[in-house]
């Protein structure tokens, strides 16, 4: 008889924080304390910044600190932690080969596994340690030893002498590697405890991108994969990447009012808690205008929204905002609606997720709107990237009981009008905007082609903008050329122009 497998208990390790909180939930709390790690990295991927922030945050528990430098001086450690603002008060900096110990007359060795015959530089490692009795130590790098060490050999030697004498002493110890060597230098995974690879890689345009993996670590649960990170002035800010099965919650379903009763019938009621739709349509048809008119009516419930403009500037956005009587300034002043324009040039999908989530869990925001999906695309580094890491983010929204509005620009206006990326069936709902030709006039319909939550209509309605806000006119019918791409209206009921036309004359 088979029994069931009984699920494995991992048990609990002391954690020595990393001093970087996107870091520490990667690692499920932090690196496991007392033992050796390597940091391995491109130069320029903030490594140095990585282990200055990991020392730091041990100065702050009391635990004292030592970064053992061959490749950097005292005085160039100082100035990095200067341009992020911090101090190395409370951190021991020993400079491991100074110009005397590169002299010829100098031994070439750094440490030897019998900690017998030292040389001068040896002993002055051991005497630092055993003067600070250090909890956390860095070491900068692993290139330079692997130089002096000569063969293959004696680097393995070292490297195991090294961890041999710190774990002796209860120290968590990372070993900084600029990746120089011909070939990746697996000796050095398998001695370690645990592997961070930090990598950056430069696009045609815009600033390099940064992404952190950890390849190995020993005795916990990691979360796999690349995660984004910046370096920037106050150190490394990594971004987890976001799985949304592990963010379920229970919220009420229902369905709330786009403001405008004409859509909210087109919609079979309106938009449901937990989905998100897509407004989809040529640019000036009318999407943004649309979504503000949704989020105004979900501020009026009071409710908390966050918009994020890739597209257009704040400026001109309030400004329309205003002249179609939808004035959303007070709402922006007590922070009960927050609109975020972005750069995609600028902005990683890792770091576009996490203010998502900010917003959503600190935040509250009830409705979430992404303006445009052509700009966001730009972020991304592909197509199926775009793809896989829309879907985790949407159905995070969803699990999270939020109203999601997302807009995509087609391209062109008439005719044969086509999208970046088709984005179908990632939505719960569609709504599709187009410009149609009636009595020698370019007029605007919307309909709604998907709806997974209500029962919508299959009907196609006109739909203008005015200084009183959307107006949606009544089902439509005698369209010809929709299928074809250029939708004309030959049909005799009455349109919203109409009565615009009968008060001219």
């Amino acid at each position: 008889m088979r029994h069931p497998p009984q699920e494995l208990t991992i048990p609990e390790q002391e954690r020595a924080s990393t001093g970087i909180p996107g870091l520490d939930h990667i690692l499920g709390g932090g690196l496991p304390a007392n033992h050796l790690y390597l940091v391995e990295g491109t130069p320029g991927a903030g490594k140095t910044t990585l282990g200055l922030q990991f020392l730091r945050r041990g100065v702050e528990n009391g635990e004292p600190g030592l970064y053992i430098t061959l490749s950097e001086t005292a005085t160039e450690l100082k100035t990095i932690a200067a341009s992020h603002g911090w101090s190395l008060d409370g951190l021991e900096v020993f400079e491991l080969v100074t110009e005397e110990g590169l002299s010829p007359d100098s031994e070439q060795s750094i440490l030897h596994p019998s900690e017998i015959e030292l040389g001068e530089t040896t002993r002055g490692v051991m005497a630092a340690a055993e003067r600070v009795k250090p909890r956390r130590v860095v070491f900068d790098s692993l290139s330079e030893m692997r130089l002096l060490a000569q063969n293959p050999l004696r680097y393995r030697r070292q490297v195991l002498a090294l961890k041999s004498f710190f774990a002796s002493r209860g120290c968590t110890v990372l070993l900084l590697d600029d990746r120089s060597a011909d070939s990746d230098d697996l000796q050095l995974h398998s001695i370690a405890h645990g592997v961070i690879c930090l990598e950056q890689t430069v696009g045609q345009y815009g600033p390099e991108r940064r992404n952190l993996r950890v390849i190995k670590m020993r005795g916990i649960r990691f979360r796999g994969g690349d995660h984004d990170f910046n370096l920037d002035t106050g150190g490394l800010s990594v971004f987890p990447r976001l799985v949304a099965a592990e963010h379920r919650t229970d919220f009420a379903a229902e369905i709330v009012s786009t403001g405008t009763a004409e859509l909210d019938k087109l919609l079979g009621g309106g938009l449901g808690r937990g989905s998100n739709t897509l407004f989809s349509g040529p640019s000036g048809v009318g999407k943004t205008t649309t979504a503000i008119a949704c989020v105004r009516a979900a501020l009026l419930r009071g409710e908390r929204a966050v918009y994020y403009l890739f597209d257009e500037g704040l400026g001109t956005l309030l400004l329309r905002a205003k002249a179609l009587g939808m004035d959303i300034d007070s709402y922006l002043k007590s922070g009960r609606l927050r609109i975020h324009t972005l750069d995609p040039a600028e902005v990683s999908p890792g770091e576009f997720a996490n203010m998502v989530r900010s917003a959503v869990e600190s935040d509250e925001s009830r409705m979430v709107v992404i303006d445009s999906l052509n700009a966001y695309l730009q972020a991304m580094s592909g197509d199926k990237h775009l793809l896989l890491q829309m879907h985790e983010l949407l159905t995070y929204l969803n699990q999270r009981g939020v109203v999601t509005l997302l807009i995509l620009a087609q391209h062109g206006v008439l005719g044969d009008v086509r999208s970046d990326v088709d984005l179908s069936y990632l939505s719960d709902g569609i709504m599709l905007f187009r410009f149609f030709e009636a009595r020698g006039s370019l007029l605007k319909a919307v309909s709604v082609v998907k709806s997974r939550t209500t029962d919508h209509e299959l009907t196609i309605r006109e739909f203008r903008l005015g200084a009183s806000g959307i107006q949606v006119g009544a089902a439509l019918t005698d369209f010809e050329g929709v299928l074809s791409g250029v939708a004309s209206y030959k049909g005799r009921l009455p349109l919203l122009s109409d009565a615009d036309a009968a008060g001219a004359s």
